[in-house]
């Protein structure tokens, strides 16, 4: 099983370096790019605050983009949700599909390990995965801060960053339930399940009729906006987040053995 939890990383680890680079790369940019744009952000942030239910949903109505902590909520917390959900559900969706897709099945299950422990050390990768992503980016994220010389705000920092590993987890699950009952690669699927939920979040602070059931999304409680003005999370949308990943790893692990698996 070692063996198989280091070959599962070691393929991972181009898609986890190419991406944690390229989204907290990007993050740390834009932050070091606020130094630069700090004179007239006062004036963007007055204008942004006057734009209606546009602004409540990216939360400039409730941080300024004036200051540091509201610009890197409003924006590079965007640019992070949106990255880290797309980059979980690529990983996840040709987790366990990969192996019938490429013709690898026959030689895995003739060495000796069961179906129920390859799941569970390709689960355990893929976790492992995205908790490096996030390590990567945050890292990053604090690296532009110390630059700039400004406080980095631990509190509403850390809750967002572990809010991000578990909606990026609960993608990842419904993906990995996708990729278990999935001969084929379903990448397109995933991605288009990860900007679905990102657009779904968007949609639900917008129109006032899907405002009841903004919780049904994972980006309702990992919003960048929502945390650092200090608001409570939702226990609710929290809980229904932990429920939904759950019922997604029991269903990959139910249709994965349940199956007929093509050499």
């Amino acid at each position: 099983m070692v063996a198989l939890f280091q070959h599962e990383m070691k393929q991972n680890r181009k898609n986890l370096l190419i991406w944690s680079l390229a989204v907290g790369g990007l993050g740390l940019a834009c932050i070091l790019l606020y130094s630069g744009m700090q004179e007239s952000m006062a004036e963007m942030a007055e204008s942004f605050s006057s734009m209606g239910a546009f602004a409540d949903a990216f939360g400039m109505s409730t941080l300024s983009l004036a200051t540091l902590t509201g610009y890197f909520a409003t924006e590079i917390g965007t640019i992070h949700g949106l990255g880290g959900g797309m980059f979980a559900a690529i990983v996840a969706t040709v987790m366990l599909s990969k192996e019938e897709d490429g013709h690898t099945g026959e030689f895995l299950y003739s060495l000796p390990i069961s179906r129920g422990k390859a799941v569970t050390v390709k689960a355990l990768s893929l976790a492992l995965t995205i908790l490096l992503f996030q390590v990567v980016c945050g890292v990053l994220y604090v690296l532009g801060f110390v630059i700039l010389g400004e406080d980095v705000p631990w509190q509403e920092f850390m809750t967002f960053m572990g809010m991000q590993l578990v909606m990026n987890l609960e993608i990842a699950a419904i993906c990995f339930a996708v990729s278990a009952v999935s001969k084929k690669n379903k990448l397109g699927m995933g991605l288009g399940l990860a900007l679905f939920l990102y657009l779904y979040d968007l949609m639900a602070r917008v129109i006032p009729s899907l405002e009841d059931y903004i919780d049904i999304g994972p980006y309702s409680y990992a919003n960048a906006s929502q945390i650092f003005a200090g608001n409570e999370l939702s226990a609710g949308a929290v809980a229904i987040g932990a429920a939904v990943l759950a019922i997604a790893v029991v269903m990959a692990y139910v249709g994965y053995l349940r199956r007929d698996l093509a050499s």
